[in-house]
């Protein structure tokens, strides 16, 4: 695990969830700092009400002085605008902090997830990353959202009770003694959501991890029955998530409860005592008036500075999840060299294949697990100990040089959302030259599916869901060939076509890939026999190479283009 330098202030300081939350507020200082100075300012003036009333009362109506009524009616009317005016201005800064935040989480973890490349898939699940974007970013925002209120509570409770020690001894010890006890309570009872927040957050990213994968696969279960086992699995994970979210609920409405009833009783306390000094005459019906708006204020302020831990809490437990997420660091690093200039000749020295540049090379892989590996490997998706472009070690390439060589289409091509034309030539290429994307898309055999849409390559399309298997098969094929890189691996490109269609891609691919390195992984007798060189993988390694024709007669290769089992 990596950390960012602390001097970069580019950069989050990703060694806590903590430090994070504090980076994101300095990363927007100037409403952070103008939230809570309008909080606390907001919050003061409301805490001087009940000072203002119970002077009013007891020099205004008690003593029938209608200059000082006028004074301090006047002086509540002012704290009551100023109120107004800074709760107003606390609120917009909040918000500009809430979205600050989620919006600057989202750019960095947009741009991990850009950093780690392929690489992502094998390093975090889909599931988790769904999650970071729908769960976690929300609650950072809110948490940093909440400082303003919970900021302002905590400076007025210490100015209240300062206020009510000076006016009476009995009922400042009184608050004194009452909020540091409730404070204590809520803190243990915050711990306790923490903790369960944090194993409710980890099984919500299984269960959104399976369902990725049952979406994602849905077609494949349907073909194999296994509808009703995944079905299951969802079923069963969603009752655990389901309990350890009724545990969660538990714990909050105990926060919650607790929140509402110990302000409650500290007011109780308050006011009962008051009470008892307005009897006794040691103090006026306006004090035991400011005394009671003092309790009232303390409850809510005291349920703001605990709401403020709750968020807080849920800011941090989210914090964990965007903070290890951002520590990632890549496995696969830059090069010094450029690409160098050849026919695209690709050698591998773990399964001891040499693919020559500029023609068709098909790969038959005895077993079919064993092709995306070795794809893998020759486009350097992962690290191998000396797989070469054309004499060059690829882990002296630039990664960049390296995916704009070489580029590998397979099962997990997809498309997004948005007009089909830009799907299939997103750097818009076949802009100055139309022919080029028509060309393409004949030589994968999918103008029909293009004429069969009512805008043609105009249609707005949701992504790969709105074609069947082999639509999406042709047209991920036509934009690889539209981007004509020097050397294209096709991974089974024609696994969901029937074999006529098969046929007529098997004679394009080929014409269209002159002069340019093109590797087919299959096993399909009508892509090796127009296949230029042909090379047999089994057990790891190439043990023939040839044409088709020639490596038919080889009892093991006709195992493995036929399925018959060698003898």
């Amino acid at each position: 695990m990596r950390h960012f330098p602390e001097a970069d202030p580019g950069r989050p300081d990703i060694r806590s969830p903590r430090r994070y939350l504090l980076w994101l507020a300095l990363e927007q200082r100037a409403p952070a700092l103008g939230a809570l100075a309008y909080g606390v300012v907001c919050t003061l003036s409301q805490a001087l009400v009940p000072l203002a009333l119970g002077k009013g009362i007891d020099e205004g109506l008690v003593h029938r002085d209608e200059r000082a009524l006028l004074w301090w009616g006047s002086a509540i009317l002012a704290l009551g605008v100023l109120q107004a005016i800074t709760g107003t201005l606390r609120d917009r800064c909040s918000l500009t902090n809430r979205l600050g935040a989620s919006y600057r989480t989202m750019q960095l973890v947009t741009g991990k997830a850009v950093d780690l490349g392929v690489e992502l898939p094998r390093r975090v699940s889909t599931g988790s990353v769904v999650s970071v974007g729908t769960t976690d970013l929300t609650r950072i925002g809110a948490a940093l959202e909440s400082t303003a209120r919970g900021s302002g509570a905590v400076v007025s409770i210490v100015m209240v009770a300062a206020l009510m020690l000076t006016q009476s001894l009995r009922l400042g010890l009184i608050c004194l003694v009452g909020v540091p006890l409730i404070a204590w309570a809520a803190a243990r009872l915050v711990r306790l959501l923490h903790r369960a927040q944090h194993e409710l957050r980890t099984e919500q990213g299984h269960l959104a991890d399976l369902s990725v994968d049952i979406v994602s696969g849905l077609r494949v279960l349907r073909g194999i029955g296994g509808e009703d086992v995944f079905s299951s699995r969802y079923r069963d994970q969603s009752q655990r998530v389901r309990a350890l979210g009724v545990r969660v609920a538990s714990v909050e409405g105990r926060v919650a409860a607790g929140r509402l009833l110990l302000p409650g009783l500290l007011t109780t306390a308050i006011v009962w005592q008051g009470a008892e000094l307005v009897a006794g005459g040691t103090m006026s019906a306006g004090a035991l008036v400011a005394f009671y708006g003092y309790a009232v204020f303390l409850a809510e302020q005291l349920r703001r500075a605990t709401g403020m831990l709750d968020q807080l809490t849920r800011g941090a437990v989210s914090a964990e999840h965007v903070t290890g997420f951002l520590a990632l660091d890549r496995h696969l690093h830059d090069g010094p060299l450029p690409a160098p200039a050849g026919d695209g000749t690709l050698h591998d020295p773990d399964t001891k294949i040499t693919l020559p540049g500029g023609g068709l090379t098909a790969v038959a892989c005895a077993v079919a697990a064993d092709a995306l590996p070795i794809a893998e490997r020759l486009g350097r998706y992962t690290e191998s100990s000396g797989t070469a472009l054309d004499g060059v070690p690829l882990r002296e390439l630039s990664l960049n040089e390296v995916r704009r060589n070489i580029l590998i289409v397979d099962h997990g091509s997809r498309l997004f959302a948005g007009t089909l034309r830009d799907q299939l030539d997103p750097h818009g290429t076949a802009v100055t030259a139309p022919d080029r994307l028509r060309h393409a898309l004949d030589a994968a055999c999918a103008h029909d599916v293009v004429d069969a849409l009512p805008d043609g390559l105009d249609q707005q399309i949701t992504g790969s869901g709105d074609f069947s298997g082999g639509q999406l098969q042709r047209l991920v094929l036509a934009r690889a060939l539209l981007m004509d890189p020097a050397v294209l691996i096709l991974i089974e490109p024609t696994s969901a076509l029937d074999a006529h269609t098969e046929g007529r891609i098997a004679e394009r691919l080929g014409g269209y890939r002159a002069g340019r390195s093109t590797v087919v992984f299959t096993t399909s007798p009508a892509l090796l026999g127009r296949a230029d060189h042909v090379v047999h993988v089994e057990d790891g390694a190439a043990t023939a190479t040839g044409r088709h024709d020639e490596l038919i007669t080889d009892v093991r290769y006709r195992a493995t283009v036929t399925r018959e089992a060698a003898v």
